[in-house]
């Protein structure tokens, strides 16, 4: 009786069409779901995600939300084992609590800084407030060696995200379930305080969100403008440190936006293109004079090279080119544009008005790309040794000793564009290109 009630409910909305095919329609009675209702905070933690603040080596943070109702916000911690006797050794972390009001909602969002880890070591964590708590979840330290490793990088995910840009995150996932963090190179929603794109960004990742860490920067798209008081104000969204906690060693008043840490015998290093450009350079430049590490991974929002036509960024390129040339940065990591463009080695020669020398024996490679559905026309130049328009991405990047292997793979999942540097030690890195078959996407 039972079963063919609900069979009677189901096929309410069904449609079949004379062509074999079928529309779905809304049952009678039936309405979208609100807003308000889909991404309410609960006493259940939800968006929850992991970042660092200090070493990956020997420290993790996790940050989630609830309702204002939860106002002391409790995470657990444990080594792994192979069973469930891990719970009798899990230590208790108080985390900090911060208020945030939307538009649509007030929330609670709680940090919590696991500190002493062990270097290369698998933990097991969950959240909550003692009472309602989130599943365990795992996730492992950095080596203290410089040890092999991947991450994926993503451009703009930007628009559409819940419907067009969560599966390019979980195909990622799939071919690199084992990489050791997200990169997101800005523009990570479109409207910089919208509490429902932001909730729709954190399902996409969902619980691999709470497996694998995030360093993000910042774009334009996470700065709103504030006209109340006068005169207007461009100001980063408080979304971002509510729920990003990320390091405080950049410049003073752009922390947790630029900033550096180690992984593995990489410094990994976030600028901020949104503000401040001139006053980073001193900052840039000190801790490039003093890294100990093999390769230098740079990501910021806005391309040094453009590939869209008229969006060059000259004051950037003019501050942070001639940097970057010196202190020999290995690859560059960039948004934006809503295209795909990746350079061979570039070094600058006059970088105010961007000609350049491309000798392909020295110098940064640079890449541009774009992992949501918002697309922007594609102005295709002699630096691109690959392009893309009209086309959804995601890199996994290797670095591997003395080797740094990059993969730029479709939506869908296949392989775009690919090359390898090659550490030299007594001189430029060897770029050796592994461009795939596929025909480049030019429409």
């Amino acid at each position: 009786m039972r079963m063919s009630n609900v069979i009677q409910v189901v096929t309410i909305g069904l449609i079949v069409c004379s062509g074999g095919g079928m529309n779905v329609a809304l049952a009678e009675g039936v309405s979208a779901i609100p807003i308000s209702d889909l991404h309410r905070p609960t006493l259940s933690p939800d968006r929850v995600i992991l970042t660092w603040t200090k070493d990956p080596k020997t420290s993790q943070a996790v940050t989630w939300r609830t309702s204002p109702a939860v106002t002391k916000g409790i995470a657990q911690i444990a080594e792994s084992t192979p069973n469930k006797d891990f719970v009798k050794t899990s230590k208790e972390v108080i985390a900090t609590t911060q208020p945030l009001k939307s538009k649509l909602f007030e929330s609670h969002y709680h940090s919590a800084e696991f500190d002493g880890l062990k270097p290369a070591t698998k933990y097991l964590f969950r959240v909550g407030d003692g009472t309602n708590w989130t599943e365990w979840s795992q996730f492992v330290t950095a080596s203290d060696q410089p040890e092999p490793f991947s991450f994926v990088y993503f451009g703009d995910a930007q628009n559409d995200i819940k419907e067009h840009w969560s599966r390019v995150i979980r195909e990622s996932f799939t071919d690199a379930p084992k990489a050791r963090f997200f990169l997101h190179a800005g523009d990570l929603i479109n409207n910089a305080s919208a509490d429902d794109e932001w909730g729709d960004w954190h399902r996409a990742g969902g619980w691999a969100n709470m497996m694998i860490p995030s360093v993000a920067t910042p774009g334009n798209h996470e700065y709103e403008v504030r006209t109340n008081p006068a005169p207007p104000k461009y100001s980063l969204t408080p979304f971002w440190r509510a729920q990003f906690a990320l390091p405080t060693n950049g410049p003073a008043g752009l922390e947790e936006t630029a900033y550096w840490m180690d992984y593995q015998g990489a410094r990994i290093i976030s600028l901020n293109s949104n503000e401040n450009v001139t006053e980073q350079v001193p900052w840039l430049e000190g801790i490039l004079a003093d890294n100990p590490n093999k390769w230098t991974i740079v990501t910021f929002h806005h391309p040094i090279y453009s590939a869209a036509p008229k969006r060059d960024n000259p004051i950037i390129r003019k501050n942070w080119q001639p940097i970057f040339d010196r202190f020999h940065v290995d690859l560059v990591l960039q948004g934006h544009d809503h295209t795909y463009a990746r350079t061979g080695m570039v070094m600058g020669q006059n970088v105010a008005e961007g000609t350049t020398t491309q000798s392909g024996k020295s110098g940064t490679v640079y890449v541009v790309s774009v992992s949501g559905p918002k697309m922007y026309d594609l102005a295709r130049n002699d630096r691109m040794v690959r392009a893309a328009s009209n086309t959804q991405l995601y890199q996994i990047i290797t670095v591997d000793g003395g080797e740094l292997r990059y993969r730029a793979h479709l939506a869908t999942g296949e392989l775009y564009d690919a090359f390898m540097l090659k550490k030299n030690d007594k001189g430029p890195n060897e770029l050796i290109e592994q461009v795939p078959a596929t025909p480049e996407r030019l429409d």
